[in-house]
């Protein structure tokens, strides 16, 4: 399992000093389980994320995989990863196909693998009907198709989805909702960034709530919600977080 273990990260800002984005962060994630990660913009969870991913270093604090830190060995850790933003960029010069080829023989996957691999995500993605298409030619929906396409292809244990529906219309969104939870039936480990929370509800097992870089809560959302009795999650998003936002 992943485990976040009291994660501070601050950064030293021009004109503003030393911000603490995330302060004493913890949480679980559970493999074959979807962790949500939900606040309002500015709350810390893409900084989270972005550690998690070892692009950044804590100030302090640990993360560990299996019980081992992942900060020990970054290179072995980026290689079980797979990271995908709302806004994660692909070459637009290329085809869907190289650049799932390109990215598998980054992560030093054999050419047989990353065929058999590319088309079993283009049947799962449905992406049949842009194969033949640029990248720069794609929609926003196509291109986050693409983007977890290259995500995938190397079979990483972890994915890590920053936002991963952000602008996306009603079909594209479903299709990535649907790869979400096929990934989770695959056993996979999950964090899911998200701010829409019906979005969060129908797809996880846990949830952390933050704001203000402060972990509110953490843990199952069903005993999250069972404890508010029941009441819809952004109900229980605004009372603990305040009705200010």
């Amino acid at each position: 399992m992943l485990e976040v273990k009291d994660l501070w990260k601050r950064f030293k800002i021009p004109k503003k000093g030393i911000v603490e984005a995330v302060k004493g962060a913890s949480f679980t994630v559970t493999p074959g389980r979807i962790f949500g990660l939900l606040g309002p913009n500015g709350a810390g969870k893409t900084t989270t994320l972005r550690t998690i991913a070892t692009i950044f270093s804590p100030s302090k604090g640990d993360i560990l995989y299996k019980g081992k830190s992942i900060f020990d060995d970054k290179l072995a850790h980026r290689k079980r990863l797979g990271f995908i933003s709302g806004n994660t960029g692909v070459y637009d010069r290329l085809y869907p196909e190289e650049v799932a080829t390109y990215f598998g023989r980054l992560n030093l996957v054999e050419d047989h693998l990353i065929k058999s691999r590319f088309k079993e995500i283009v049947e799962m993605l449905n992406m049949g009907d842009i194969l033949k298409s640029r990248c720069g030619k794609l929609s926003t929906g196509e291109k986050q198709k693409v983007s977890i396409a290259r995500m995938l292809i190397n079979d990483p244990e972890i994915l890590i989805l920053d936002e991963p529906t952000n602008g996306l219309d009603v079909i594209s969104s479903r299709t990535i909702v649907n790869f979400i939870k096929e990934s989770k039936g695959k056993g996979k480990t999950l964090v899911l960034s998200t701010h829409i929370l019906s979005e969060a509800e129908y797809l996880c097992d846990d949830v952390g709530i933050m704001h203000k870089g402060e972990m509110l809560y953490s843990g199952d959302l069903k005993e999250l919600r069972s404890s508010y009795k029941d009441i819809p999650l952004e109900s229980v998003f605004f009372k603990l977080v305040g009705e200010e936002i």
